[in-house]
């Protein structure tokens, strides 16, 4: 039986393996073609690129339906090849269709990758002609906007030039009226909505705007979608944190500690649904200014605050100024009302602010992440910390310590010269 799960477990990752494609520097004469590539480079020796690479080969099986194919690059073998994509860190994943490249820096997930890809390979704007094609996208994604009329006119163009510029981050629909009036209530069109965790938030043009003023809908049709492509209370994590530092509103982060299972501790999760029952019953109140989240992990909230922070507890980040903020009551005894109030203070600007993005403040959160870093490297393997920082140490000891005695023995010896020569 033994030998029969083992050969299972090896035909599966053969069968994975399969579908991704080893590349060569001939690559560069293949994509000619114009087919569109996922590819990842990556370096044999690199842990980042290994832990990555069962989770690659899922996204090869999950595409093979598509035209897309998935590949990897050696790049010690290939540095040309990774020259002409500028790959400068391991693994480097881009979206490659003919003379076209898209990076790719979200999350490490199957399915994030896989939906970044799907959605590279299509049109900016992807056009629903079926009523039923709602229901099959509302299933697949929790959130995507759309637009409903007529393809022209100032607000399609600026909805199809933020679409374009966002196609890495979000899915982009556009449907007629008679597609689209079957599943959300239209008063009037042309319309913009966003679906998001079954609700529809419409984009309103600003009273007194003019339908005409293309050049006051590309900046607020920008500022809005640009605000509304995250969840409401969404986990935040280290490769989606730039892209909500974007928003330029104050991030609410509720800092949790997850166990090696992924679980959350049941003390934790009431503390996360009471900071996101804020936002959930005063979105009208607070949506414009702040966007809620929480981390698995306090290590994005540490380097924020640049301290310790107690799991749980709330932190404030003003992504305009880098400023943080924390409340001053203890996070085990902090209320709907108690938030409430320090959020109000916090928009006030009526609470004290910490860090923010001067010289001497980044210079200390490169020491606090040095230190960091080294307390749990030492945590995890003593010995390995001693081998990678006292080694190189210790050989500049004795180069520094050769240095100088030489210029002592030389001194000694002209010295000695000096006296025989005064006998």
């Amino acid at each position: 039986m033994k030998w029969v799960i083992l050969f299972i477990f090896v035909l599966i990752r053969f069968n994975y393996a399969s579908k991704v494609i080893e590349l060569t520097d001939k690559f560069l004469e293949i994509r000619k073609d114009g087919s569109p590539w996922f590819l990842m480079f990556y370096a044999p020796w690199c842990g980042h690129c290994k832990r990555i690479e069962p989770v690659w080969g899922h996204v090869a099986q999950s595409l093979r339906k598509t035209n897309i194919r998935v590949g990897k690059v050696d790049c010690t073998r290939y540095a040309n090849l990774a020259s002409q994509y500028a790959v400068a860190a391991y693994p480097t994943l881009k979206f490659v269709k003919g003379d076209e490249e898209h990076t790719y820096n979200g999350d490490r997930k199957m399915e994030d990758m896989v939906n970044f890809a799907l959605r590279m390979n299509g049109p900016p704007v992807q056009e629903l002609t079926k009523s039923e094609s709602m229901n099959t996208i509302k299933g697949q994604h929790d959130l995507f906007f759309m637009f409903v009329g007529e393809q022209e006119g100032n607000l399609w163009n600026a909805y199809h030039s933020v679409a374009t510029h966002f196609q890495p981050h979000g899915f982009f629909y556009a449907a007629p009226k008679d597609v689209a009036k079957q599943h959300v209530d239209l008063d009037e069109l042309p319309a913009v909505f966003v679906y998001k965790e079954n609700l529809h938030h419409f984009y309103t043009v600003e009273s007194g705007t003019l339908i005409d003023d293309a050049e006051h809908l590309n900046t607020t049709m920008y500022k809005w979608i640009n605000e509304e492509r995250f969840e409401t209370f969404p986990k935040i994590t280290k490769g989606n944190i730039n892209e909500l530092i974007q928003t330029k509103k104050y991030i609410v982060i509720a800092v949790l500690q997850e166990n090696r299972l992924e679980h959350i501790p049941p003390d934790m999760l009431e503390f996360r649904d009471m900071v996101e029952s804020v936002i959930r019953k005063k979105r009208d109140k607070y949506h414009k200014d702040f966007q809620f989240g929480w981390v698995a992990t306090p290590d994005i909230a540490n380097s924020i605050a640049m301290m310790i922070l107690p799991v749980p507890s709330v932190i404030v980040l003003n992504s305009t100024t880098y400023h943080h903020y924390i409340p001053d009551d203890d996070p085990l005894h902090l209320t709907v009302e108690a938030l409430d109030l320090f959020l109000e203070s916090v928009r006030n600007q009526s609470v004290p602010a910490y860090g923010g993005n001067g010289i001497f403040v980044k210079l200390y959160k490169i020491y606090f992440e040095a230190k960091t870093t080294l307390a749990e490297l030492w945590k995890g393997n003593a010995v390995l910390t001693v081998v990678i920082f006292g080694l190189p140490l210790t050989f500049l000891s004795l180069i520094v310590y050769n240095i100088c005695c030489a210029d002592i023995l030389d001194a000694d010896e002209e010295e000695e010269e000096t006296h025989e020569k005064k006998d």
